[in-house]
């Protein structure tokens, strides 16, 4: 099997997430994926100097899209692409540019907005929080210490009711700082997308993002972050690029691809 397995997103060589990545979309794409060894199998369908297009499998369904797929498939095929393409998967079209070594791939302006809310389902009492938006809203709270954020225990039925009485479809805790080289750690939580905790998301890292952005508290010497998601068990490392807009921030988000094969 003509097959390639990358490590995306991962921590020191640790977590992250695994993907395939097959250079052609011939035959039973969903019966290859099945057989790959990797939980994410994305199939290249076409490629040019500025685009690629893919397909993207769990071992059981189509999965649409995917950071993470995108990412490897676009370290796969580094050596034949400018610097800066477009990605097309799920019915979208992804801007990508490469930033150092790694492959950032645009989320866009998050819509945020503060308010009051009561968590006292999830243990966390009533505090500042915010709503921010990427299409789908997620709510975002702030806690203390990284010690709290490793800490939290998810409940789904808690979490879901959490979301349901703010009006979001995730949850987002965000500590300040993190070990090594991070500028913020955060935990994801989607009971209402199908997810108990995602391991890396791009979408929901964005979010917090612009909740930043939005209580003026990004650096001002340079438009770079790193950030640490800290699911228990898989941690992974994204790259963040900023930039002020009208509107809000605009965000980048992606990070390394390891061949292990």
């Amino acid at each position: 099997m003509n097959v390639s397995i990358y490590r995306v997103l991962s921590e020191a060589g640790e977590g992250g997430k695994l993907v395939a990545v097959f250079p052609d979309a011939d035959d039973d794409l969903q019966a290859r994926a099945a057989e790959a060894g990797a939980p994410l199998s994305v199939f290249v369908q076409s490629a040019s100097l500025s685009e690629i297009a893919l397909r993207v499998f769990t071992p059981v369904k189509e999965k649409g899209s995917s950071d993470s797929a995108a990412i490897a498939a676009l370290a796969h095929l580094r050596t034949n692409l400018l610097d800066v393409a477009e990605v097309q998967m799920g019915g979208e079209t992804l801007p990508a540019q490469l930033c150092g070594s790694e492959w950032l791939l645009r989320q866009g302006v998050p819509d945020v907005a503060e308010r009051e809310a009561d968590l006292s389902p999830i243990g966390l009492g009533t505090r500042r929080v915010w709503i921010s938006s990427l299409g789908r809203p997620n709510l975002v709270v702030e806690v203390s210490t990284l010690a709290a954020l490793d800490a939290f225990t998810p409940n789904a039925e808690a979490i879901s009711a959490v979301n349901q009485s703010t009006d979001t479809t995730g949850l987002i805790l965000l500590a300040a700082g993190g070990l090594g080289r991070a500028d913020l750690s955060f935990r994801a939580f989607g009971p209402l997308k199908g997810f108990q905790e995602d391991a890396a998301s791009s979408n929901m890292l964005a979010c917090t993002v612009g909740v930043l952005g939005a209580s003026n508290r990004l650096p001002a010497d340079t438009n770079l972050l790193r950030a640490a998601q800290r699911m228990p068990g898989q941690p992974a490392q994204l790259s963040v690029q900023f930039g002020e807009v009208g509107t809000g921030v605009e965000v980048w988000v992606g990070g390394s691809a390891t061949p292990l094969t």
